[in-house]
């Protein structure tokens, strides 16, 4: 018999595990969240011209988005990766710097060329010398921003312009409202869910971030899919970094830095575990759109940019000290 109502003898009550529901299935709170954001910003800005702003919106998310898909794939093995915005920094900055000599094509697969080649050195320290993820990625991320500086001494005769295809992907809209990006986020961000969530190797990263020894000693490879895992990560932080110089229309070195803190923040939003094996990558596609809106709603509010960062390091607190008292009760 029980004492209190709600509860059971040595059990949770009925709102801790409401609570833990929601951390293990954040995607309808997290939708309710970015909803109740729009409506603030269209009772702040009643004159907001919704159809361009959506599209606006999008394009602005995109980029982030897809920095939140690497950040997912390292953050389900236990990982992180702090390169993510030099590595996106490099691959715009190599990809406008080679365009005019090399061509559009050649000069894009440089750039992602070099983003993976970032993340295939993030996975052998990680996966084969078993460097901590945050120390091994940011210091190949100062690697990356020191090699840029070097680069730029070299490429300052060569002009820096976003290649054509680029521009019209990350910058442009089809039909009047349709952002171009979706042309390439939809079918990437498919092949993500899909392979997380259906694929061998997807499983494989829950597992080894549930618990790696045990993975360990069913007889998975652990550093093969680390390893591919960063090298992943590497690559779409490359792609990240061609939409934000279409954003922008321009490369600069550092022209990502300003990402790095919100690609964590989306993913730790949409209910990925800093410590590994529980999330997905839907919470991070909508922990990004809440973040976009929530710039937008800072600026319409003329909040500074150290409130954004304030914020943004706030979250990332808060959500991971709830995560963790909830999962350690349930």
């Amino acid at each position: 018999m029980s004492g209190v109502a709600g509860t059971s003898p040595g059990g949770p009550s009925q709102g801790g595990l409401a609570l833990a529901r929601i951390v293990r299935e954040p995607i309808v709170p997290l939708i309710g969240l970015l909803l109740a954001l729009v409506a603030a910003l269209h009772v702040i800005q009643p004159e907001l011209d919704t159809p361009s702003w959506v599209a606006r919106t999008i394009r602005f998310a995109t980029p982030l988005a897809i920095l939140g898909a690497a950040q997912t794939l390292v953050m389900l093995t236990g990982g992180i990766d702090l390169s993510v915005a030099s590595v996106a920094s490099m691959a715009a900055y190599l990809a406008a710097t080679r365009s005019s000599s090399d061509g559009d094509v050649v000069a894009i697969l440089i750039g992602l060329g070099a983003a993976s080649a970032v993340g295939l050195i993030n996975g052998i320290g990680v996966a084969i010398f078993r460097v901590q993820p945050l120390i091994m990625t940011l210091g190949m991320g100062l690697v990356v921003a020191g090699f840029l500086t070097v680069y730029q001494t070299f490429a300052v005769a060569s002009a820096a312009s976003v290649p054509d295809p680029i521009a019209w992907l990350g910058g442009g809209t089809s039909f009047g409202f349709f952002p171009n990006s979706l042309f390439l986020f939809l079918p990437l961000a498919a092949v993500i869910l899909f392979g997380l969530r259906r694929s061998g190797f997807g499983r494989l990263l829950y597992a080894i971030g549930d618990n790696s020894v045990a993975a360990r000693l069913a007889g998975v490879k652990v550093w093969q899919v680390l390893l591919v895992a960063y090298v992943l990560a590497g690559l779409l932080a490359g792609i990240a970094g061609l939409m934000i110089s279409a954003l922008a229309n321009a490369a600069a070195l550092g022209l990502a830095d300003t990402y790095l803190l919100p690609s964590v923040a989306a993913v730790v939003i949409g209910g990925t575990s800093i410590f590994g094996g529980r999330g997905g990558y839907a919470g991070s596609i909508v922990g990004a759109l809440i973040l976009t809106v929530l710039v937008s709603l800072l600026t319409v509010m003329d909040a500074p940019n150290a409130v954004r960062q304030i914020l943004y390091g706030t979250i990332i607190l808060v959500v991971a000290a709830a995560y963790t008292r909830v999962t350690g009760n349930t």
